[in-house]
């Protein structure tokens, strides 16, 4: 892991992004945000997932006004995960109009290419600065090359076709949305936001361009940085390019909150993309967000799909049951789990676990032997076999994990 790029530290309600702060991870609502049931439900979703952050779309006259009423809901309910307003053409309007949704919203999402045009860019730019200044709430300039402004990358293209060694138009690219993010920014700053109060980000959809935009940023500026493919795609292509993406960056230090934009499956959970997220971060070894799961591939030696179901169950288990850990015990997301499939590898690496089980392979004895901290403690047999695995990963973790209120009293 390369040294940490430096940048401003940036309060988002109770988180805080960049500084020395863990990587944040955040994700965003796809329900129309004036429908006050459907966006609050998908936000518990999302924070009970582990999002640290969750933006919603506001776009419309009924989108700001609903925002209040999601609030009371979420509150009601014990949620506090930060909410983000995520903000294109009209922001201006509503945010000056809207007085309590501005004052909720915990941070400010402005796209510097959809503000508008010519000295209208300007003012609008600029109104909604002023009412960040004026709740003094966190903004993050959000550039993306879907809506790159115009008169920026024009002027640049122009400048590269008259220079004598013209350089790639990718590189004009580049250095337009790099310019675009930082410059608006910095004008934030003039106007009166802190650099404190300032994250900016640079969407593209391929890797290496998302590679090298973020470190021509960490280069330049010390704003923290926001990380995302902007429309990843959909299963094992989007997670495939973002896990390269964001993981060669953050292994070099790059990035201080991530966005996994996977487009949602046919009937799939939006929780998935803060799973991804958690994952990427998890392998890298940055942070620890729920016990890690070994299992083998199977093989021949493992015809039986017992196990297989089985790893799916307890991967189930424990992160349903994470929406609780999380806030009762302390270190229970370091926990390291095995399920394997024959005797193979199986009692190793069950041993390597905190707890970990060997199931038996094709024409093995139908018997599942249990190691708790590299130790045999017990044999599993029948029909049962998972729910009693579970029920022991249950009473590993009461026994091994102690609560939370133990440790604030003894401090």
């Amino acid at each position: 892991m390369g040294p940490r790029h430096q940048t401003h530290s940036v309060k988002v309600g109770p988180v805080t992004i960049g500084g020395d702060a863990p990587v944040v991870v955040q994700s965003m609502t796809d329900t129309d945000t004036a429908d006050v049931e459907k966006t609050v439900a998908q936000i518990r979703l999302l924070a009970d997932a582990g999002s640290e952050m969750v933006r919603v779309t506001v776009n419309t006259e009924e989108a700001a006004a609903a925002v209040p009423e999601i609030y009371r809901q979420l509150r009601a309910d014990g949620y506090h995960v930060p909410i983000v307003g995520d903000f294109h053409y009209n922001g201006h309007l509503l945010l000056t109009k809207y007085d309590e949704t501005a004052r909720l919203l915990d941070k400010y999402r402005i796209n510097p290419g959809n503000v508008g045009f010519g000295n209208k860019k300007d003012d609008r730019f600029n109104a909604m600065i002023d009412v960040a200044i004026k709740y003094d709430k966190p903004v993050r300039i959000g550039v993306n090359w879907g809506s790159l402004d115009k008169e920026l990358s024009t002027r640049l293209m122009d400048e590269n076709a008259r220079s004598d060694n013209p350089k790639p138009s990718q590189e004009i690219l580049h250095e337009a949305l790099v310019l675009s993010a930082i410059t608006s920014a910095d004008a934030a700053v003039k106007r009166g936001l802190g650099e404190n109060r300032i994250v900016i980000s640079c969407k593209v959809s391929r890797v290496q361009d998302l590679i090298s935009v973020y470190q021509m940023l960490a280069d330049r500026c010390q704003y923290a940085l926001h990380l995302g493919l902007t429309e990843a795609g959909m299963g094992s292509k989007g997670i495939v390019a973002s896990s390269i993406a964001m993981g060669i960056l953050l292994q070099q230090g790059i990035g201080n909150t991530i966005r996994t934009s996977l487009t949602p499956e046919p009937n799939g959970s939006r929780d998935r993309e803060v799973i991804v997220s958690q994952q990427i971060l998890q392998a890298l070894e940055v942070r620890s967000f729920a016990p890690e799961v070994t299992a083998c591939p199977g093989c021949g030696r493992t015809t039986s799909t017992f196990f297989r179901v089985l790893t799916d169950e307890v991967d189930v288990f424990l992160r349903t049951k994470m929406v609780t850990w999380r806030h009762q015990l302390v270190g229970v997301e370091d926990m390291k789990v095995a399920v394997m499939g024959c005797v193979v590898n199986g009692p190793g690496e069950s041993k390597h676990a905190n707890i970990g089980i060997s199931l038996p392979g094709t024409g093995e004895a139908p018997s599942a032997p249990v190691f708790v901290d590299g130790k045999k403690v017990k044999t599993l047999k029948g029909e049962n076999i998972a729910e009693e695995y579970k029920q022991m990963i249950e009473d590993y973790v009461h026994k091994t994990y102690p609560p939370r209120s133990e440790l604030i009293a003894s401090s």
